[in-house]
């Protein structure tokens, strides 16, 4: 009996130690996986990575904390920047007439308002032009525009457009993957 005491003691001392190994492992855990909101974005994406010959989809972006729904219809919300681009399918790089693009980007003072929202539809071809201010860098992030594309049987897309340094106008063509 003596023996079957220790035995569990020692189970229960073993079990013990477990459990607070793992109490200990699961805040280090949970910290290691933790990203800050702002490492979800990409970087600037170049020339070559831009184009969508392929047809290859475009790469999802962080929507932000600013996006509002229902923004006004405006091919413009300033003067300076003019961004250009066609929509298209992944799946054969065809036009997607009629996509609604939202973009919101910061004001030339550096802050998100309701004059610097705009919601455009793709023509005919999927070409839009939308004209802008050009958005300055905030808080460590490099000048951005935000876009979120929807259309009819595609997969809905939020993505960002960052303005080459000292260029007043850019090409930011759009490719949707189809809803299977």
């Amino acid at each position: 009996m003596v023996a079957i005491e220790w035995f569990e003691i020692i189970t229960m001392r073993n079990l013990l130690i477990l459990i607070l190994s793992l109490c200990m492992a699961c805040p280090i855990l949970l910290l290691s996986s933790y990203s800050p909101i702002a490492a979800k974005t990409h970087p600037p994406m170049t020339n070559t990575q831009i184009s969508v010959k392929k047809c290859e989809p475009t790469p999802a972006d962080y929507l932000g904390p600013y996006y509002e729904p229902d923004a006004p219809v405006r091919s413009s919300v300033g003067k300076g920047y003019n961004l250009d681009g066609v929509v298209m399918s992944s799946t054969d790089c065809s036009p997607i007439a009629a996509a609604r693009i939202e973009f919101w980007l910061t004001n030339p003072a550096g802050s998100y308002d309701d004059d610097h929202r705009a919601t455009i539809f793709s023509d005919g071809t999927g070409g839009y032009s939308f004209e802008s201010n050009l958005p300055p860098d905030y808080s460590g992030r490099p000048p951005h525009i935000h876009i979120r594309i929807s259309a009819a049987g595609f997969k809905t897309l939020a993505t960002q457009h960052y303005p080459a340094d000292g260029q007043k106008t850019g090409e930011f063509d759009i490719v949707l993957i189809p809803i299977e």
